[in-house]
């Protein structure tokens, strides 16, 4: 056996793992045909399915005010609802050996085009955590002892102001890579959608049976600051929009 400290790499995932705990998780999940969505990528630049989902998710979370929100406080709680969607995704990513979750925030995506999705992803799946400025706070948090870098996480993170830039409004993590149906996280924000993989299954169409792609996906809710029917309603219309995606921005 081998006992180590853990490496400094891993410090900004328990900086936020520590912060995300007054959050109060509800997990609901449904499966969506992905037909539509399959039928699209064919014909275009072959866009990722987290990109389709962020899109469709900025849309719904923008005209779902009560869930595109954030709480602060335990005595006296206060809410902000913001006006734009913006979008948390991860990434797993290497640094300095060391395999980690890395995340950005990708604004406005009530408006945002799949292109514009898809070009922003590319820029930080393609490029190298180690240099890319966005990832610059996360490389001090790496470097700074645990105590100091939870202090000056806190600070950043805490304020309502500017949550909605850093953590986001929503969040999208995805194992869709890997032969994962379906998974539950809390990504500190109060709607966390969670990608599995797609797997073609068999369906009732009517009163024949077919074969289509399947997605499950997972939504995480922070029941401290929505209940279990507006999050089933943000549920419904992401899974509604995926299987009725024309293309039309």
């Amino acid at each position: 056996m081998r006992i180590t400290a853990i490496a400094g790499e891993r410090r900004p995932t328990l900086h936020f793992l520590r912060e995300i705990r007054s959050i109060s998780p509800v997990f609901l999940d449904t499966d969506v045909d992905m037909t539509a969505v399959s039928r699209h990528r064919e014909t275009v630049h072959k866009y990722s399915v987290v990109s389709y989902v962020l899109h469709t998710a900025g849309r719904v979370l923008a005209a779902h005010p009560e869930a595109n929100a954030a709480v602060r406080g335990t005595l006296r709680p206060r809410v902000a609802r913001y006006p734009a969607a913006n979008g948390k995704f991860t990434l797993d990513r290497t640094v300095h050996g060391q395999r980690v979750v890395l995340s950005t925030v990708l604004p406005d995506l009530q408006s945002a085009s799949l292109a514009t999705i898809q070009k922003r992803i590319d820029y930080f799946r393609d490029g190298d955590p180690e240099t890319l400025p966005e990832f610059a706070g996360a490389r001090v948090l790496q470097r700074l002892p645990k105590p100091v870098g939870g202090v000056l996480y806190r600070m950043g993170v805490r304020p309502l102001g500017r949550r909605a830039d850093i953590m986001g409004t929503f969040a999208v993590t995805s194992l869709g890579h890997r032969p994962v149906d379906g998974f539950y996280s809390v990504g500190g924000t109060t709607v966390t959608l969670g990608v599995g993989r797609i797997v073609d299954r068999p369906v009732a169409r009517g009163t024949e049976l077919a074969i289509a792609p399947l997605m499950r996906l997972s939504l995480t809710f922070d029941h401290r600051v929505i209940d279990g029917a507006e999050a089933a309603d943000v549920l419904a219309d992401i899974k509604q929009a995926l299987e009725h995606f024309t293309g039309e921005e």
